[in-house]
């Protein structure tokens, strides 16, 4: 797909098919992550795929994303950047979530920072990570329309407001 069709055509699934996503496609989305940018270079995040429905239920996500074949999610690492530790895993997201609908895969956004002490729980992150987002994975069972959007003359200013 042409970036500007895979930007265009992406929605938040919270509906998907129990077909398992093959490790190649999940490898793919994660190099996405990686290769983002982040401030200097320092990459402030770690990722993690979680596949198990049992990993899933004690996350504590959401009933329709567990039912996803996968989580997907990013840590930042106030430790490797104090203050980039949240907008660069956020960029490495957002190069996962496109990655997703290229490939023929739904995602939908879940914001988890100050509110991750079961994921933490569940899948033992260290401390000092801080869980930024998560997200579900997999083939849409659903095709929601898009959502109104306001015009460029409306958010755009030139030079000044």
């Amino acid at each position: 797909m042409e970036f500007m069709d895979v930007v265009r055509k992406r929605r938040s699934i919270r509906r998907y098919k129990s077909k398992p996503i093959p490790d190649e496609v999940l490898e793919e989305i994660l190099e996405a992550g990686r290769l983002a940018p982040s401030g200097a270079n320092r990459q402030p995040w770690e990722f993690f795929v979680v596949t198990d429905q049992g990993l899933k239920e004690r996350m504590e996500v959401p009933e329709w994303a567990a039912k996803a074949p996968a989580v997907l999610g990013v840590c930042g690492d106030p430790e490797v950047s104090q203050n980039w530790h949240v907008v660069d895993p956020t960029i490495a997201m957002e190069h996962m979530v496109l990655a997703a609908a290229n490939l023929g895969l739904g995602t939908c956004w879940l914001g988890k920072l100050g509110r991750d002490e079961r994921i933490k729980a569940a899948l033992g992150i260290p401390d000092r990570l801080k869980v930024i987002a998560i997200t579900p994975v997999g083939y849409p069972d659903e095709s929601p329309p898009a959502k109104d959007r306001k015009p460029l003359s409306q958010i755009v200013h030139y030079e000044s407001f």
